[in-house]
């Protein structure tokens, strides 16, 4: 009662007076706002800003909105004088290597309206003790075991005498399915050892049947690799209604399952 209270209150003062009051608290472990769900029910806009300690980049997201769309969000970069705010995050999410490493692919995730490419890392290895392990940083563990069974039922890999890692560098979150199709190549790509060529980057979410999925937003996918020097590009099939890819530089590959993906990428 007292929250609902202090915060009407506030809220009157803002209507009335027309000033924007920021209202700063703290969320708990499984990422939600400390305290009763009414105070997000109150106030107009609600934003929440995530980052790991350990690491200097931070995103702004929206999570409830009255007056406009809450799927846009800002990255930050945290220096000594304080927060700056990052352009172009692929630029930052991206490591260039002097020689190609196997076990790393390149996918563009988009988060809103706001597309970035990022990079998976994925590490496989013999399971030492018998029972395998599955470990993850960035990205749905479940989702990734999912991967894992498409990956031996519908290509004959043997995943299940294997430990696999898997990262998402720059410490970020990614939950678009779209970089399904990365996190498969850069898995198989560990567990051949063999590098994918440099300039090659793929969207496309995975099925349990081993297609690969139209995924939204795939122009702006597009330009954005292309943008940044990119020279070839896995997608969908029949993605790309609508879009003239006569003025793109960049090449483009449209894949139906992943079968297909792997030999454009591997031979």
């Amino acid at each position: 009662s007292q929250i609902r209270e202090c915060a009407a209150t506030l809220l009157k003062y803002a209507k009335s007076t027309g000033t924007s009051i920021f209202i700063i608290g703290h969320i708990t472990k499984d990422g939600s706002i400390a305290g009763p769900k009414i105070l997000e029910h109150i106030v107009d806009v609600v934003l929440q800003f995530e980052g790991d300690s350990n690491n200097i980049y931070r995103i702004l997201r929206g999570i409830k909105n009255r007056f406009g769309a809450t799927f846009e969000i800002g990255v930050f970069e945290m220096l000594d004088a304080g927060l700056r705010g990052v352009d172009n995050p692929s630029e930052i999410l991206l490591t260039h290597y002097e020689e190609p490493l196997s076990g790393i692919a390149v996918g563009a995730s988009a988060d809103g309206v706001r597309p970035y490419l990022i990079e998976v890392q994925a590490l496989v290895s013999g399971a030492a003790y018998g029972t395998p392990q599955r470990s993850t940083t960035g990205y749905d563990a479940r989702r990734m075991n999912m991967l894992l069974a498409v990956l031996e039922k519908r290509v004959g890999m043997k995943m299940f005498q294997k430990d696999v890692f898997l990262n998402i560098a720059g410490g970020l979150r990614v939950n678009d399915p779209a970089i399904d199709l990365a996190v498969l190549a850069a898995v198989l790509s560990s567990s051949l050892d063999i590098s994918i060529e440099p300039g090659v980057c793929m969207a496309g979410e995975v099925g349990l049947s081993g297609e690969i999925r139209p995924v939204n937003r795939i122009e702006q996918r597009i330009m954005e690799a292309e943008k940044l020097g990119f020279s070839r590009m896995l997608i969908p099939y029949n993605n790309l209604k609508g879009f003239d890819t006569s003025r793109c530089r960049i090449q483009i590959v449209q894949v139906r399952k992943v079968e297909e993906a792997f030999r454009q990428l591997f031979g």
